[in-house]
């Protein structure tokens, strides 16, 4: 699988993705659909990127947290 598949692959998914999430708050055949959508889609790229970026610092936090929670028992 080419580098041009994989990210047709992740663009067909993520756009499927926002299609449903918009979906959920806009009638498919209202006219400012394809543009909710598009904002949907960049929204859901930013978290994802954002949630990848900071994963490491949360997951210590998290991991901190829970023997400090653990250890007062």
């Amino acid at each position: 699988m080419g580098a041009y598949a994989m990210l047709e692959a992740f663009a067909r998914i993520s756009l499927a993705l926002a299609s449903f999430v918009t979906s959920l708050f806009v009638a498919s055949d209202a006219p400012n659909f394809g543009i909710v959508n598009a904002f949907v889609a960049i929204t859901l790229l930013a978290f994802g990127v954002a949630v990848l970026a900071f994963w490491s610092p949360v997951a210590e936090w998290t991991r901190s947290a829970w023997r400090n929670l653990s250890s007062r028992s």
